[in-house]
């Protein structure tokens, strides 16, 4: 699977799956696994809402790329998710809501980069490097808690309110995305989740798995099972994307990633791909 312009050219390999967790009689999750687009949806408000709002989250980003060739620029990015917002509200008459959070390969000036975008509490991290860093910023209470320091990062994981969250697609008077622009490198590994892993996992759990696996669907499925084990008490999506090969500018892998930085860029057709481990599990 490879994305590229005229001057450079980026293969991603990837693996992905979803499962409705031990807990939850729905999955209320979707996802979109494409050559150069990657998206996680976790739908809230119950009664099925939830999953009509991820479903049409997902739905609206796919279409939207096919209507397009997949020849996207971030602008055209960020007016999908504004469309995704106006369709869930629509369909659902504002009873329930989606997070987003994922990545586009675009380019600039023929250099590849990781478009990251992100609203609510799903998450997107970046392991570079030896590091996993988590790129996106929760939109939550918790969060908001931690940036006025008034709870510690350790206490975040047990708060009562850990699950409210501040942003969200089709419901609420806040939807506004935040986006991030990584310069892609041979090796780069992106991880993008609901918080059904998240919230089971800490960081340097997910680390040592996604280290212990070359294969990204190898990592991807370990991920789903460590979570289950763990309790299993959301739904669970993962995606694992892997930069493997591409000519990559050596000056450019320090550079830091941008807030806001969603005005350019072009990315590649769109070939959507997954499955749903749930079936899979024995009762």
């Amino acid at each position: 699977m490879s994305a590229g312009s005229p001057e450079t050219t980026v293969t991603i390999k990837r693996g992905q799956a979803t499962d409705r967790g031990l807990r939850r009689e729905l999955n209320e999750d979707a996802f979109l696994a494409t050559d150069s687009l990657f998206a996680v949806a976790d739908g809230m408000g119950g009664h099925e809402a939830g999953e009509v709002a991820s479903r049409v989250c997902v739905e609206t980003l796919a279409e939207g790329y096919e209507q397009a060739g997949g020849q996207l620029n971030a602008e055209q990015i960020q007016q999908l998710m504004r469309t995704a917002d106006n369709a869930i509200r629509a369909a659902a008459a504002e009873r329930a809501g989606t997070t987003l959070t994922g990545a586009a390969v675009v380019y600039q000036e023929g250099t590849p980069y990781w478009l990251v975008f992100n609203v609510g509490d799903s998450r997107t991290y970046r392991l570079a490097g030896g590091e996993l860093e988590q790129v996106t910023v929760d939109h939550s209470e918790v969060q908001l808690m931690m940036d006025r320091g008034e709870i510690s990062a350790k206490e975040a994981v047990w708060h009562p309110r850990r699950h409210v969250i501040t942003r969200a697609l089709g419901t609420g008077d806040d939807s506004r995305a935040d986006f991030w622009l990584l310069p892609i490198n041979h090796g780069d590994r992106l991880l993008i989740c609901s918080d059904g892993l998240s919230g089971e996992l800490r960081d340097e759990t997910m680390k040592e798995i996604i280290d212990r696996f070359a294969e990204p669907q190898e990592a991807v499925d370990a991920l789903v099972q460590a979570a289950l084990r763990t309790g299993g008490r959301d739904n669970i999506t993962v995606i694992v994307a892997d930069a493997v090969s591409g000519h990559i500018d050596d000056d450019m892998a320090d550079t830091m990633p941008r807030p806001d930085a969603a005005d350019e860029g072009e990315t590649e057709p769109v070939a959507a791909a997954g499955r749903d481990t749930t079936e899979e599990r024995k009762p």
